[in-house]
């Protein structure tokens, strides 16, 4: 099923001619193009948004992803803190970023005659509160989502990652660290740079998957099941590291790892 999804996607962008791919580096973006590259070749382009909230080591890898795919890669520098929407942090924050971030894209790709932006965003992210989505829907057709188009799952692009032999294939996703602070809590440079050590540290430990959320004094840790042991052996020394941050509490929260855990209370 994935292979015919796989072939779709690529007459489809085969047939705009040119185009210029969101790259993140994660499974998605990464999948979306290598099925680009395979169809344009030289006449596709990734770039790669830098943001301050992005996690520190997504640059590097997004490079690696390009290489290893073949395709020609930028990394273009973006502020978020000029927006707004972000800096103020509603439930529609990912709105504001998303369309801004689009808006860039779309000046590149229009000064430099690409007929069109692709994004990675798949059919199993529009459930739920996805406030991003609203930005690519307002770009009408300039705007290119294949796996919504195709009915892509999250778990058949894992698929195709593994077929096509992308590194990226088991890579867990990694949005923002602006997602790990609640809404109506200002984000500023110094809230993200905690969360940024934080988690840094926290990944030392080689837990599989992992959030920091950043609820002012508090710091609530969400962990895979199958980390719970390794974390109870360690909580001392995390605890030790967080307080060192900036935090009074250390928690761990019992629903575990869940993306998304902060839109909760406006689903409610």
């Amino acid at each position: 099923m994935f292979l015919d999804k796989m072939q779709q996607i690529k007459e489809s962008i085969f047939s705009k001619k040119s185009a210029l791919v969101a790259f993140s580096g994660g499974v998605d973006s990464s999948v979306l193009a290598k099925l680009a590259y395979d169809a344009l070749g030289d006449y596709v382009l990734a770039v790669t948004i830098n943001m301050y909230s992005l996690p520190a080591q997504e640059i590097q890898k997004a490079k690696d992803v390009a290489r290893e795919i073949g395709i020609k890669h930028r990394i273009v520098n973006f502020d978020e803190f000029k927006i707004l929407g972000f800096v103020e942090n509603s439930p529609q924050r990912c709105y504001h970023c998303k369309k801004s971030i689009l808006e860039i894209l779309l000046k590149i790709a229009c000064k430099e005659g690409y007929s069109v932006l692709i994004e990675g965003t798949n059919i199993t992210e529009t459930l739920g509160n996805r406030p991003g989505m609203q930005a690519v829907l307002e770009m009408g057709e300039v705007v290119m989502s294949p796996f919504i188009q195709f009915s892509v799952t999250k778990s058949e692009i894992r698929q195709m990652a593994e077929y096509m032999g992308l590194t990226v294939a088991d890579k867990p996703s990694s949005p923002c660290l602006a997602s790990r602070i609640p809404y109506g809590r200002q984000i500023t440079k110094e809230g993200i740079s905690r969360v940024k050590f934080a988690e840094e540290y926290l990944s030392t430990l080689v837990f599989s998957q992992f959030r920091i959320r950043d609820h002012g004094d508090i710091a609530r840790i969400e962990i895979t099941s199958s980390d719970l042991q390794r974390i109870l052996e360690n909580k001392d020394e995390i605890v030790h590291q967080l307080k060192r941050l900036g935090f009074y509490y250390v928690t761990l929260d019992l629903e575990g790892f869940r993306s998304g855990s902060l839109d909760e209370v406006i689903s409610k």
